[in-house]
């Protein structure tokens, strides 16, 4: 492996710069994949990177190189490699959120009959680390990995109203700038989640993402320092109205945040 060299005056390399640049340009590409995608092909992965031809074509032999993606040459196309998929295992399976949460979301998900998540903030959306559904046939099909907008969203309003406001406020810059048709009923929404949180604990989406679904989130801060993730229970109208989740579920989601945080400071 070539040393880096050191600067005279205490400064990073130039090199430095572009390796930084490049780790950073192979994470946009890895990014690109989505729980749909099977395959991307490089026009794909040029469309929705913004990089250029002869960059995503160098990035890409690299990280089929190191096993992070797999290139089918009878179809000239990427998919996620075993070295990605490892990583992501060993995020998941060595978190302690994860493991304590899932049996108290299952719980919660047969009781409502809904899906209960659970989820952070990656850029303007939240991801999905842990999902638990009934044995409804109607509820939510989204997985772990699954994407949804941060700004009209349980789960992304519940995340928000967690946050200090100094941290908020930047963040709310972004969503406006990124949406500017829905900025003014993203913030009468905000709004409503952040004294939502304060009276209730919960914050409600009442058809705020798609006008059949309501959800209930509820901010969790991990007490060691862990990223700030957010328990959402959402589902069809006919299964979670709106009522029903103020009276009941929103509670109960309080409640389970409460339990979560006992079991991991070790208490029962």
């Amino acid at each position: 492996m070539r040393k880096r060299s050191k600067s005279t005056e205490g400064a990073e390399p130039a090199s430095s710069g572009n390796s930084s640049a490049s780790l950073t340009r192979g994470l946009d590409i890895l990014r690109a994949f989505t729980p749909d995608d099977a395959t991307l092909g490089n026009q794909e992965l040029i469309d929705r990177t913004g990089l250029a031809a002869a960059t995503v074509s160098r990035l890409t032999s690299t990280l089929v190189g190191l096993g992070y993606l797999h290139y089918d040459a009878a179809l000239g196309r990427y998919s996620i490699g075993a070295a990605t998929v490892s990583l992501g295992y060993s995020a998941l399976s060595s978190n302690p959120i994860i493991h304590m949460a899932r049996p108290l979301m299952q719980e919660l998900a047969d009781w409502t009959g809904a899906a209960v998540a659970l989820g952070t903030r990656d850029g303007l959306e939240m991801v999905y680390l842990a999902n638990c559904r009934s044995m409804s046939p109607v509820t939510l099909q989204l997985n772990v990995g699954s994407r949804i907008p941060l700004a009209r969203t349980a789960m992304g309003l519940a995340y928000l109203a967690g946050l200090d406001p100094e941290k908020r406020g930047a963040l709310v810059e972004q969503l406006k700038q990124g949406d500017a048709d829905g900025s003014e009923r993203f913030a009468a929404n905000l709004e409503r989640a952040i004294r939502d949180k304060v009276e209730h604990g919960y914050v409600t989406a009442f058809g705020s993402w798609h006008s059949y679904i309501n959800a209930v989130g509820v901010t969790f801060h991990p007490a060691d320092g862990s990223p700030t993730v957010a328990l959402t229970c959402g589902g069809i109208v006919d299964i979670l109205p709106a009522d029903h989740c103020r009276k009941t579920v929103g509670p109960k989601l309080v409640a389970l945040a409460a339990q979560l945080r006992q079991r991991l400071t070790g208490r029962r």
